[in-house]
């Protein structure tokens, strides 16, 4: 993509996700992720007029001398974008690419977060962290958040995807070489973000999941963290047409393999290998405690967030 091609599409994601966001999604959010009202800041020594309730007894016992819990009232949220931008995620069989959808994802979570006076931040990565943005307000930063998601890494424009050619095309689209170090590192990713946030953030995590070894650093991750799996994918990954021999080229590896898309048998151990890949990454992540969204590229990214809104809510009241 060019400049001018990026900035158009931004502003296209802008306008439609803009009134999504406020005839949809505003309040889905808000019901969902609420300030924790007051946070625990310091411990400081007991001054007269403080309320003794506050006293802290174990630090009071060590110390020798009393000492009170000091807590400040915390109501804004940080919301954190995690987004996957390994060459898998340029894949798309349809008017959008995997990232393109994305990118439309975490334009709906910045602007709806934007709309409640949160703060938003985006680390992109793939076989290492790539980019961090630190969290902070605003419509100019939400749409910074954006375009970062769509533009990075993007080749030139001989390179670049278009749906007019149709599917084949598009699937050897990007042909430069890639070395290892572009493949997908979420246990990486899950390790910069516990390093890089301190206090309590709702992580959206938003890949296509094609890494092996990640579950123990997700589960550390929102042991301390609010963390929210989002899986992208096409539907080329469930469904291959029948249109003869194929050569199919990783993106990410860079192997190449012949296929007969004639054979009815291959294309249903694509669609069953693509189903249980499916079913057996929403039973990992309930399994660590880790809420699971699945977005397909060529529908509504919104119906998938108001479902999991819906979800969160409905929890937190059984509570």
């Amino acid at each position: 993509m060019l400049a001018k091609d990026i900035i158009q599409r931004v502003r296209e994601i802008q306008v439609r996700t803009g009134r999504q966001v406020a005839d949809v999604l505003a309040g889905e959010y808000i019901s969902v992720f609420k300030g924790r009202g007051v946070e625990f800041d310091e411990v400081r020594p007991y001054v007269p007029g403080d309320d003794v309730r506050t006293i802290d007894w174990r630090v009071t016992a060590r110390m020798g001398e009393p000492f009170v819990k000091r807590y400040v009232e915390e109501r804004q949220l940080t919301l954190m974008l995690m987004a996957d931008v390994s060459p898998s995620q340029n894949f798309g069989s349809v008017e959008r690419s995997k990232r393109e959808a994305a990118a439309e994802l975490c334009a709906l979570l910045a602007f709806s977060a934007i709309r409640n006076d949160d703060k938003v931040g985006l680390t992109l990565f793939h076989g290492g962290i790539e980019q961090y943005i630190p969290a902070r307000k605003g419509q100019k930063h939400a749409l910074r958040v954006v375009r970062e998601v769509l533009a990075h890494g993007l080749y030139s424009p001989e390179y670049a995807p278009s749906p007019r050619r149709g599917w084949l095309p598009r699937i050897s689209a990007w042909r430069r070489p890639r070395g290892a170090e572009n493949s997908t590192d979420i246990a990486s990713a899950m390790e910069f973000l516990l390093s890089v946030t301190p206090r309590k953030t709702i992580c959206f995590v938003v890949s296509d999941f094609l890494d092996e070894g990640y579950e123990q650093a997700m589960r550390a991750a929102n042991r301390k963290h609010d963390v929210i799996a989002v899986l992208i994918t096409d539907p080329r990954e469930f469904e291959i047409p029948a249109v003869g021999l194929l050569a199919l080229r990783d993106a990410e590896s860079g192997q190449t393999r012949l296929f007969d898309t004639g054979s009815a048998d291959f294309r249903d151990q694509v669609k069953r290998a693509a189903l249980e890949r499916l079913n057996e990454l929403e039973w990992r992540f309930g399994r660590s405690g880790i809420d699971f969204i699945h977005v397909d590229a060529s529908e509504s990214v919104v119906e998938p967030l108001i479902r999991f809104f819906r979800m969160r809510e409905r929890r937190t009241r059984r509570r």
